[in-house]
């Protein structure tokens, strides 16, 4: 019997690793704002793991805006993605089952780097003195950075239902709607301000 491969969305696919994390970690840690300041060896490397892809997402993004694109640091993919998308910095992204609502790139509409980002850096370079900051609060907030830049860089793949499966644990919120396609329910279709959704199905 014959095997047949479809490319499939790689980031998206380690977030849902990311995600999974999470989902096992709130087994043993409530995801709520009593624990932000919860820090551990897990929450470290999950804070590093998703930051890291956020860097890897976000100079790709920066390309895909503009080939020439040379921006290789935080400052230089706020700077050229808010150029685009404004809107990212009110994005949000909610946890439903435990009542949280996230915005983790509202300091690019203040012009600065998010504060998991730095919390991200000082770990990974200052351990010995910042390990605190590997906490609950902003390993959330990178995984949730990560997912909402995901939908900005899959816009198409999000329009035509081609983001599957699902997530766990986050929703997306502004400035996303979330719909079903009409020619299967089961496969949702993420739209950005309001954008008419390509309604063709994929096979």
């Amino acid at each position: 019997m014959g095997i047949i491969e479809k490319k499939t969305p790689q980031h998206w696919n380690f977030f849902l690793a990311l995600e999974d994390d999470l989902v096992r970690l709130a087994r043993y840690l409530e995801p709520t704002t009593d624990n932000f300041d919860a820090y551990s060896l897990e929450l470290a490397r999950i804070l590093s793991t998703a930051s890291s892809e956020v860097d890897v997402v976000a100079k790709q993004l920066c390309q895909k805006l503009n080939p020439d694109s040379a921006a290789d640091r935080i400052t230089a993919y706020m700077n050229e993605i808010t150029a685009v998308f404004p809107e990212i910095a009110q994005a949000e992204a909610s946890i439903p089952k435990f009542g949280l609502m996230l915005n983790p790139w509202e300091q690019w509409g203040l012009q600065k780097s998010p504060l998991w980002w730095k919390a991200y850096n000082n770990v990974k370079h200052k351990r010995h003195t910042h390990f605190q900051e590997a906490n609950l609060k902003h390993a959330l907030n990178a995984v949730a950075a990560l997912f909402i830049l995901l939908l900005f860089f899959y816009t198409e793949e999000g329009e035509r239902g081609l983001l599957s499966p699902d997530p766990i644990l986050f929703r997306a919120g502004q400035p996303f709607t979330v719909d079903h396609a009409f020619w299967e329910r089961n496969v949702t279709i993420y739209s950005r301000n309001g954008m008419i959704v390509v309604a063709n199905p994929v096979t």
